[in-house]
């Protein structure tokens, strides 16, 4: 087996597209903590689809263009590979909801990272289930858990710093760990992998990594110019947060006017997911 064809192409490329989806990712939580309702949720929407689809899966298959096993055509089930994909969005999304309507607090954080962890190596073996070739893929327990966990630790910490994190270097920052973290999980879920050769198999059916290739391309330019295009129309945080005082201010007065007392803004100072 060579998990790197290409020398470091592969593994740049891969860490490149996961601070990507990260930093984007971040970019759109940090605008969800200023908001609200709706609002909120659509933000949270566009991270999910920034860390899932960009960060993680993306990354995911990147690598896997430089996978390869001497004498042995790979191809992948289509079906599965796209159901990989979903996974990992729909499972990052579930964790930023949990923490974006369910609170700020540790025990939050902590079951919002299991379930986005368990969703990231839900991915990643699916991902590799979709391969098909002329052999038995198996894996070395100690090193399946070891991913598991390096998956649990990385989600919690992305969720952590989809709260925490303010400023933009800080938010690249942020994106390089996140990016070592899912590149770091992944190469260690390869390397528990183990092919047993069966030459007598017919040939694998199945789409090739090239195949992905050209749309894999198209899809990372469209989601990130999109993305880029709404961040940088949309206000920043701060500037959410200061009209939304300014609005409390507008209603403070309207009901000093007419009914003391009874106005409130349109954030709640309570707000679990406002981490000020």
């Amino acid at each position: 087996m060579h998990h790197f064809s290409y020398g470091p192409l592969t593994p740049t490329a891969a860490y490149l597209m996961s601070f990507v989806g990260s930093f984007l990712g971040l970019l759109c939580t940090s605008r969800a903590r200023a908001s609200t309702g709706r609002s909120r949720a659509s933000w949270l929407s566009l991270a999910a689809l920034a860390i899932g689809g960009t960060g993680i899966w993306v990354m995911h298959f990147i690598a896997m263009l430089g996978f390869s096993v001497s004498g042995m055509p790979i191809r992948y089930n289509v079906p599965i590979t796209l159901l990989s994909c979903l996974t990992a969005i729909v499972v990052v999304a579930i964790g930023l909801f949990i923490i974006g309507f369910g609170g700020s607090g540790t025990g939050v954080i902590v079951t919002g990272g299991v379930v986005m962890g368990i969703g990231v190596v839900s991915m990643h073996y699916s991902g590799m289930a979709a391969m098909n070739m002329s052999g038995h893929i198996g894996y070395r327990p100690g090193l399946v858990v070891l991913s598991v966990v390096i998956a649990l630790v990385a989600a919690t910490a992305a969720l952590w710093f989809c709260l925490r994190v303010r400023g933009l270097w800080a938010t690249a920052g942020a994106a390089l760990i996140m990016g070592v973290a899912v590149t770091g999980m992944h190469y260690t879920g390869m390397a528990a992998m183990r092919i047993t050769m069966h030459p007598g198999m017919p040939a694998p059916s199945g789409a090739t990594a090239s195949d992905f290739l050209i749309p894999l391309i198209g899809g990372i330019a469209a989601v990130s110019i999109t993305l880029l295009i709404i961040i940088a129309m949309a206000p920043s945080e701060d500037e959410i947060r200061a009209d939304a005082r300014f609005q409390e201010r507008i209603a403070a007065r309207r009901a000093e006017a007419s009914e003391p007392g009874g106005a409130s803004g349109p954030r709640s100072a309570g707000d679990p997911f406002d981490a000020r």
